[in-house]
């Protein structure tokens, strides 16, 4: 995998854990990283900044809720790019933060401590494996449908025209 073309935000409380995940990335050939601390400044940053890729701890301690700022990413009218693909880090990863995480709108989640792999293949699945956004009164973001039933023969549950909607980024 080659991340030389893709612009990562790292947005992580806890330097030590960012600057991991800044070697790992640098070592398959990302350059163009970004870093914040906070959940203001990583807004700040996607605001200022064109960025492909954020990775994001779920607890950025005094500097805020990562589930905030995916939620504020996907909703706020001031954010430039609502599709960002969003990867959230977690030290926690019992079901709950993983449901919390995909409900706000991360596409994908990883619980630490993760090796290389697992972090690469997370990242894979968001650059080759893009799922459609879906809005509704009560949500946007990526689908959260991960597999496509094709035996599955009944109504569909999700309208693409009242209402809810479906549309690839």
């Amino acid at each position: 995998m080659d991340l030389s073309r893709v612009r990562i935000l790292v947005v992580d409380d806890n330097r030590q854990a960012a600057e991991l995940v800044k070697s790992i990335l640098g070592g398959v050939g990302a350059n163009d990283i970004r870093q914040a601390v906070t959940a203001s400044e990583a807004f700040d940053c996607l605001r200022n900044e064109m960025i492909d890729l954020v990775i994001l701890d779920q607890n950025l301690g005094a500097g805020g809720d990562g589930l905030e700022l995916v939620r504020r990413i996907r909703n706020d009218p001031r954010s430039p790019n609502p599709y960002v693909a969003i990867l959230m880090l977690t030290g926690h990863a019992d079901e709950r933060r993983v449901l919390a995480a995909r409900d706000v709108g991360a596409n994908e989640f990883l619980a630490k401590p993760f090796n290389v792999t697992s972090l690469l293949k997370r990242i894979e699945a968001l650059i080759f494996q893009t799922r459609g956004f879906v809005r509704s009164p009560a949500y946007f973001g990526p689908d959260r449908r991960r597999r496509e039933d094709r035996d599955y023969d009944g109504a569909e549950r999700r309208s693409r025209s009242d209402g809810g909607s479906s549309s690839r980024n």
